[in-house]
């Protein structure tokens, strides 16, 4: 039955995917490069503006995890599921506040015949750790959407 518990959650898994598939789009197609032309991640060099997925999305999915928890409170079972993926969440969105993101913002803009590619390379490899919290967060809101 299509409650409204049920498409808020149906709704942050969507959101949820979509965050997940920047998260491997950028692992697999734009981080593989951007350290040895970072001219890729600056906007204002003719690259990729990545703020301009990454601030909405992760909006969009933080508010919308607390509206589904909020809503599937009273079900134990859906509200553990939903625990696991803000846990996930919250670690991650931590360690991109504390490193991932002020590094990107260096990196997008420094002139780029300052970065220093090692240092870039690094991050990327860092940034691949990630993927598996968003696997999680993904896994358990799908997993409460399927006991909603």
């Amino acid at each position: 039955m299509w409650t409204p518990a049920v498409l808020v959650i149906a709704t942050t898994t969507l959101v949820g995917c979509a965050v997940l598939g920047g998260a491997v789009y950028e692992a697999l197609v734009v981080d593989p490069f951007w350290p040895k032309r970072p001219g890729i991640v600056q906007a204002r060099n003719g690259g990729i503006s990545r703020a301009r997925f990454w601030r909405p999305a992760q909006l969009a999915f933080d508010v919308l995890l607390v509206v589904s928890l909020v809503a599937a409170w009273g079900d134990p079972v859906v509200r553990a599921a939903l625990l696991v993926a803000v846990a996930g969440h919250v670690v991650l969105r931590i360690w991109s506040a504390v490193d991932l993101t002020p590094k990107a913002v260096v990196f997008e803009g420094a002139n780029p015949a300052d970065v220093d590619e090692a240092a870039a390379v690094r991050w990327t490899r860092r940034s691949l750790l990630q993927l598996p919290l968003h696997v999680l967060t993904g896994v358990a809101t799908l997993a409460a959407l399927s006991l909603a």
